[in-house]
């Protein structure tokens, strides 16, 4: 039998309250928990028009996330995009990004490769001001 890990992502830790971003976000980064070694993987929800209180972007690793439930933006360097359920976003490292929820909330799935390590991501806090 092949080495394999399963986790329900609702048993991984909210990570938003100890960073003081509850209760407008919900963060399970499951890397750990999965036994990532080469990627990432984290469920995101956001409260119903609450956005992101800073944007970020990486030195090595790309993303994809992908919209689950609910509607949204996305703040892509200076450029915002709509998003809808199931809508798929691939993010280049060096782009900055930033999330922000519609009227009914949005939670999204974050994907990443390669693992960059820690200090891989660069945050900007307000960065998305407007």
């Amino acid at each position: 039998m092949g080495e394999y890990t399963i986790r329900n992502l609702f048993d991984v830790e909210d990570a938003a309250p100890k960073f003081g971003m509850a209760p407008g976000l919900e963060a399970r980064f499951a890397r750990e928990e999965l036994g990532l070694e080469r990627s990432g993987l984290s469920f995101q929800r956001l409260a119903p028009n609450a956005r992101l209180p800073f944007g970020h972007h990486h030195r090595e690793q790309e993303e994809l996330y992908v919209v689950i439930e609910g509607s949204g933006r996305v703040a892509l360097d200076d450029e915002e995009v709509e998003l809808r359920q199931w809508d798929a976003v691939r993010v280049p490292a060096e782009t900055m990004r930033c999330f922000e929820a519609g009227s009914e909330g949005l939670a999204f799935l974050a994907f990443g490769a390669p693992y960059g390590g820690p200090g891989d991501a660069e945050i900007t806090q307000g960065w998305w001001g407007g």
